[in-house]
């Protein structure tokens, strides 16, 4: 049982916890993520550890409304606990002196580019990132993606905040203007599949973060597949992070959608027994 320590409401639908980890804590570097589990028949679910804090043992979590459990673990609170949390796992991301790197996210997949943009930053690089959401409510952890960054630019889909416009539109804005030795980019999957499409008409080696469906998180179930260059690869134990340009993001994003229905009835009879209650 790992005990949440605190909650912190980023937005309508995406909360902040920090959870008691510390083996995990001590272990963890940018690019790894965590197995959680809520209840002995509950779902598996991948979160990728946003920070984390050796001395006092914990790690932290951003989880958005989505489904089921992510509805149930959100709306956790301070002294609750969790049922099981594994990790570190997957691979940790490449980090070295490279020159400028641009970092892109969108959504939620600011939470695991966070670390990431850290890393870089600590590593010597100039660092740009860019920040892209339907609008102001969506863009979370600015105030903490600003420390690490030289630059920060904002996209929102209505204009409400920043730019209007695509993640991809800001990306080239800064492409066009000063040359980029690495990008990275972590989002919703059509997101990465066009900021991948962008940066290799520039020639930019980049890697994306993917959201894959996963089970057990080790490379046993095979869920989580995706082919990379045509060769098939587990985001779980080869990834999460991989050279964008190689994805087969169609691929993705048809293997995605493959329980949505299902996923979507699911969570809305969740939500219709939630009203019942409350009756």
């Amino acid at each position: 049982m790992n005990k949440i320590i605190s909650v912190d409401k980023l937005s309508e639908n995406v909360v902040r916890l920090e959870i008691e980890a510390p083996r995990i804590a001590k272990k963890r570097k940018a690019g790894h993520f965590v197995i959680v589990k809520l209840g002995l028949k509950g779902e598996r679910i991948p979160l990728t550890i946003s920070s984390s804090n050796p001395e006092k043992g914990t790690i932290t979590l951003i989880i958005q409304k989505v489904g089921v459990t992510s509805h149930k673990i959100s709306i956790l609170k301070a002294g609750d606990e969790i049922t099981d949390v594994v990790g570190p796992l997957g691979q940790a991301t490449h980090v070295e002196k490279i020159g400028t790197v641009l970092c892109a996210g969108g959504g939620v997949g600011t939470a695991p580019l966070l670390p990431i943009v850290e890393a870089m930053k600590k590593a010597g690089n100039r660092v740009i990132t860019v920040l892209a959401a339907r609008n102001k409510e969506l863009i979370i952890l600015e105030k903490e993606i600003r420390e690490y960054s030289d630059e920060v630019i904002i996209m929102t889909d209505d204009g409400s905040y920043g730019k209007q416009g695509l993640v991809t539109q800001g990306m080239e804005e800064i492409i066009q203007r000063e040359k980029v030795d690495k990008s990275i980019i972590i989002g919703p999957a059509i997101m990465m599949k066009f900021g991948s499409m962008l940066t290799k008409k520039y020639n930019i080696p980049t890697e994306a973060s993917l959201n894959a469906i996963m089970v057990d998180g080790t490379g046993m179930c095979g869920a989580c597949r995706v082919s990379v260059g045509g060769v098939t690869k587990f985001v779980c134990v080869d990834g999460p992070e991989f050279n964008a340009h190689d994805v087969n993001f169609d691929e993705l994003l048809m293997r995605l959608g493959g329980f949505k229905e299902e996923e979507y009835k699911a969570y809305q009879s969740y939500l219709e027994g939630l009203k019942k209650e409350t009756v």
